[in-house]
């Protein structure tokens, strides 16, 4: 008996018809199976978050607040199509779709949904600029402990709302206002989902700020996609109830790939 739990053992008589694994397990296939996909897809969305992070740096350290929406606003819109196609990939993995040319497949979904990302993108940037700018000059603003808590947990529900916006931006053609619509909706609809999704995602905040030195050292290999894989899995069912993801995946397997 080995030390720790084997998740990637095959169900005897055949792995294809067992049921879906879940949990850690169900984790556990997600990375290792999908590794270098999820891999590059993040890697590709921190490059994409590059043009914001270095608009940050230079309003923060130059402390002129008009300078971080701009840097938010044109950051976040190019950084918007990138993390959609992340969603993509992430997506594809949750449902199985797999045995697909990568690139061939990202570059398609990238292609698609590029021109929506971008609104939604310079939005989000936007507010997340502000708010970043206005938490890290709290002394010179005089931001009390009230309005600083607001700070984080508007933060913390932009975040929220952009884990179910991007994914359906990658499923599907919606306006701005259903987009936000629908993720307000999702967001409240799964509350305890959610707020274990944002838990992830500020457990690994905190980690990283905890160990910087080290964690930039390993941003390259762990970009994006390390903490939004276990995060997306979790509000996964919330959005396969919504928009019949798995249906739909069936449907079109059974009809041409339009040469994907």
């Amino acid at each position: 008996m080995g030390l720790f739990p084997r998740f990637d053992e095959e169900t005897p008589g055949g792995a294809q018809d067992a049921p879906r694994k879940t949990g850690l397990p169900r984790l556990w296939e997600l990375v290792s199976r999908d590794f270098w996909d999820n891999f590059r897809a993040g890697f590709l969305a921190l490059a994409g978050c590059a043009p914001f992070i270095a608009g940050m740096f230079f309003a923060v350290s130059t402390h002129v607040m008009l300078f971080a929406p701009l840097a938010g606003l044109a950051g976040g819109a190019l950084a918007g199509p990138e993390l959609c196609a992340l969603a993509d990939t992430l997506l594809r993995g949750l449902r199985d779709d797999t045995g697909r040319v990568w690139w061939r497949t990202y570059r398609k979904a990238w292609r698609r949904s590029a021109r929506a990302a971008l609104l939604p993108g310079a939005l989000g940037g936007a507010l997340l600029g502000t708010q970043i700018f206005l938490l890290l000059h709290a002394g010179a603003f005089q931001v009390d402990l009230v309005t600083g808590l607001a700070l984080v947990l508007g933060m913390l529900l932009l975040l929220g709302m952009s884990l179910y916006l991007w994914p359906q931006l990658a499923l599907m053609e919606l306006s701005l206002g259903r987009l936000i619509k629908n993720s307000a909706l999702l967001f409240i609809g799964q509350l305890p989902r959610t707020a274990g999704a944002l838990a992830i995602f500020f457990a690994y905040i905190l980690v990283s700020l905890r160990f910087f030195s080290f964690a930039v050292s390993l941003l390259p290999l762990t970009n994006f996609w390390l903490p939004t894989l276990p995060a997306l899995a979790l509000v996964y069912p919330g959005l396969e109830q919504a928009f019949g993801i798995e249906e739909k995946f069936r449907e079109g397997q059974e009809s041409p790939r339009d040469g994907e």
